[in-house]
C-alpha cells in the first residue's frame, strides 16, 4: 500500500532551515522505504512499482515542488540529481536505482551516503520504452564526501 503525504510550505521551509535532521530523515527508512517526488513526474510512479514487485512493499511518498534541497540534505550532490529522491535502511537513493542494486546496497552496507543513477536513462526501471530500446547506464555509489564509484553497470 502506498501511502501519499503532501509537504507543506511550512514543513518545506522547516527542511530548508534544518529543522528536520538527517536522522530523522533516515529514522522512516528503517522499515521501509520513503520517496520524495514532484506531484507532475509520471515515472516515479512506474519505478515505484518496479521496487514494489522486487518486494520493497512499505512505500510511504512525499510530494515536494523542489527536490534539491532534499537531496543535498541526504549527501547527493546536484552532478548525481533524477527525477525522485528516496531513503531506505539509512541510505539515499537517487533516480532509477534498479531494485537489485538496493537490495545489494542493504546487504553489504558500504560506507556511503548512497546510490544514484543520474539523468532518465532509456530502459532503467520505470524508464522502460515501447520499442524495448536499453540505455546503458551505471548505478553509482556515492560517498560521504561526494564522491562517486560506479556500483553496477547496466545495459
Amino acid at each position: 500500500m502506498v501511502q501519499t503525504a503532501t509537504a507543506s510550505r511550512r514543513a518545506a521551509l522547516a527542511l530548508l532551515l534544518g529543522g528536520v535532521s538527517t536522522a530523522a530523515w533516515a529514522a522512516p527508512a528503517a522499515s521501509g522505504l520513503t520517496v520524495f517526488k514532484t506531484p507532475w513526474c509520471g515515472c516515479c510512479g512506474v519505478w515505484l512499482d518496479r521496487m514494489k514487485t522486487a518486494g520493497f512493499t512499505k512505500v510511504t511518498v512525499v510530494q515536494l515542488e523542489d527536490l534539491g534541497p532534499t537531496r543535498r540534505k541526504l549527501g547527493i550532490p546536484d552532478a548525481y540529481a533524477s527525477c525522485h529522491t528516496a531513503v531506505i535502511g539509512g541510505y539515499a537513493l537517487e533516480g532509477h536505482v534498479p531494485p537489485q542494486d538496493v537490495s545489494r546496497l542493504l546487504k553489504e552496507r558500504p560506507a556511503a551516503a548512497g546510490l544514484a543513477v543520474p539523468g532518465m536513462p532509456a530502459g532503467s526501471p520505470g524508464m522502460e520504452t515501447p520499442d524495448g530500446r536499453r540505455q546503458p547506464f551505471s548505478t553509482m555509489l556515492v560517498l560521504k564526501d561526494g564522491k562517486a564509484q560506479v556500483f553496477a553497470r547496466h545495459g
